[in-house]
């Protein structure tokens, strides 16, 4: 059934107006929108005058349809147009719940033609009619209209449109790895840059534009760090060739307009993109996806592996050239190949990069397996198979995920890739993460001696977010914890950007601290600094008790905090979380506080 959500429409200038798809919760189980935030849907809109053009960029996908159908068709029926006039239809992301849409307006608007870039072209006509598996599933796209793919127009260079009102738009293909058929509009009178994925934050606001930078600077970097990251090299292109533009807003397919800070966003955003890319280790990660659920496990994946500043580098086989295989096969340190089973086989795009791998690929650096399937699975068994044969060793058990990862499993997955690209870093150099950018001489230098008589509690941070199902818990040993504030009662914890505990920590999350108790720290200290297998659960044996906002509270400790996070500032190889107190108590007024005492500065 489909859940109707608002449409709004927001004037832009005359002839030219947004349309926006408001959902306050997310739309599907994707790593991007773990936040909780909701999300926006933008399209936009140019109205005909003097015989020009109608054309809607960015159309959204099946869920918003019934709102989203009852306000286009208002808009157009007012501006002249009937069921035979002609729609054209900037298509810059395909997947099947766009399809599935498209297939509505064109049963209700014959006369659409589509324009879309030469990947897109191809998107469109292998999905138009494919069967699509949803949870157990199976929705036939093609008995929702009996309605056959429209005219396209493919934009294979850069093109210039004139539209209505002088209106002047460039059509611009972006194509990465991830989305091979992204397609930006850029309107040259009112220096709006449509920018589809790009620049995008998963928030549910009516505002057309951002209040200012700090209002949506987290979830702009939470969607950086789910999808861009792993190709920063061609993010920073498609940023390089953005600037070139004169651009005055950006407004991307989710979230607000971003008015006010574009610039620093695209200074972010090309900041970000050579940090990844400085990294001496390198994963490369194949893949391909017929329903996006094998692209939700290489997000995952790629997302664990970012976070310890190991460079991955994405691929989409469906998309990419025997050269761009050989090259990331050659120059990477570990590679990971993921599937989806279609009737039982692996897609021919897959197969192509299996031979690669076992004609070219190195047998002894490390390989991973993933895929999704509906029923049984087979193109993961083959490729099991045929790396085993093929003399290859496995970085992890083969993923395999029926239907749609669950927010736990996704969790699992992320852990999977910060594992394996921990192994490659320790393999590589053992001392790297514990050397400090500053002094460069010795750990043991006078300055990071002195650094290492900066004592902190013994803590343990439990957190619990989500229920039923989508529950997932984590915890982690912390020593870096100070009190920051009176009033309002806070404090600050320092966080490593890859333990995995820190993707539930962002901003309106809540946690707890357990403070522990000298001469009884050293049975928890033992249960939490063990190594954790990917996915098991780190609570075993305890008997943990619920706190008023039902968090985990680790009865044997000396004290508790229950806190809110309000800010988090990125400091290098960590995040440091300032978190106000909501509740607290404590458990034992006899004891004092564990402490962690030092030598030097330059570890733990």
């Amino acid at each position: 059934m489909n859940n109707a959500k608002p449409v709004i429409s927001l004037p832009i200038e005359p002839g030219f107006l947004a349309l926006r798809g408001l959902s306050p919760t997310q739309l599907r189980f994707g790593i991007e929108y773990r936040l909780g935030r909701g999300t926006t849907s933008n399209s936009f809109l140019f109205l005909p005058h003097n015989q020009s053009q109608t054309l809607l960029v960015h159309p959204p996908g099946y869920s918003f349809s019934e709102p989203y159908t009852k306000e286009l068709n208002k808009i157009l029926k007012l501006a002249g147009l009937n069921k035979n006039s002609i729609i054209y239809l900037v298509i810059g992301n395909v997947n099947p719940n766009r399809i599935m849409y498209l297939h509505e307006l064109v049963d209700l608007w014959p006369n659409i033609i589509l324009i879309t870039s030469n990947p897109g072209a191809q998107l469109l006509t292998a999905l138009w009619d494919k069967h699509r598996p949803n949870l157990g599933k199976v929705t036939d796209i093609s008995s929702k209209t009996s309605v056959t793919l429209p005219k396209m127009e493919i934009v294979k260079t850069e093109e210039v449109r004139e539209l209505s009102f002088g209106h002047r738009i460039r059509l611009i293909p972006t194509a990465t790895p991830r989305w091979p058929e992204g397609l930006m509009v850029f309107e040259e009178s009112t220096g709006l840059l449509m920018s589809g994925k790009f620049f995008a934050s998963h928030i549910c606001t009516e505002v057309f534009a951002e209040t200012n930078r700090l209002s949506t600077e987290e979830d702009r970097r939470y969607f950086y760090d789910c999808l861009m990251a792993p190709m920063a090299r061609q993010v920073n292109t498609i940023v390089e060739r953005v600037e070139e533009l004169d651009i005055r807003s950006i407004a991307p397919t989710h979230g607000p307009v971003i008015s006010e800070s574009w610039r620093s966003l695209l200074s972010d955003y090309r900041r970000w993109s050579e940090t990844q890319e400085r990294s001496k280790i390198k994963i490369g990660l194949l893949f391909a996806s017929a329903y996006g659920n094998t692209a939700i496990i290489a997000d995952a994946l790629a997302q664990g592996i970012s976070r310890t500043k190991v460079q991955v580098e994405i691929l989409n086989c469906e998309f990419a050239s025997s050269t761009q295989m050989l090259d990331v096969i050659h120059k990477s340190d570990a590679l990971l190949i993921g599937s989806p089973t279609l009737g039982g086989h692996a897609p021919t795009p897959i197969l192509t990069a299996l031979g690669a791998i076992l004609s070219e690929g190195n047998r002894d650096k490390p390989i991973g397996i993933f895929g999704s399937y509906g029923w049984s699975g087979e193109a993961i068994d083959l490729l099991q198979t045929k790396l085993t044969d093929g003399g290859f060793t496995f970085a992890f058990d083969p993923i395999r995920i029926k239907f749609s990862p669950t927010p736990a499993m996704i969790k699992t997955i992320e852990e999977t890739g910060v594992a394996l690209a921990r192994r490659l870093q320790n393999a590589q150099n053992k001392q790297e993460r514990l050397i400090s950018a500053k002094f460069n001489d010795s750990k043991d230098s006078s300055a990071m001696l002195a650094l290492g008589r900066v004592v902190g509690p013994l803590c343990i941070l439990t957190v619990s977010k989500g229920e039923g199902v989508d529950q997932v818990n984590g915890a982690m040993v912390a020593s870096w914890v100070s009190q920051a504030s009176f009033n309002p009662p806070g404090f600050t914890v320092a966080v490593a950007k890859d333990r995995s505990v820190e993707t539930l920590l962002h901003i309106g999350d809540r946690f707890v601290i357990n403070i522990l108790a000298k001469s009884r720290e050293i049975a928890l200290m033992k249960q939490f600094l063990q190594p954790f297998e990917p996915g098991i659960n780190r609570f075993t044996g305890l008997n943990l008790e619920k706190t008023p906002k039902g968090q985990l509270l680790i009865p044997e400790a000396l004290a508790w905090l229950e806190s809110i996070v309000c800010q988090r500032m990125e400091c290098n190889d960590h995040w440091v979380i300032y978190a106000q107190v909501e509740h607290g108590g404590l458990l034992d007024d006899q004891s004092t506080t564990a402490v962690h005492q030092r030598r030097s500065g330059a570890n733990y």
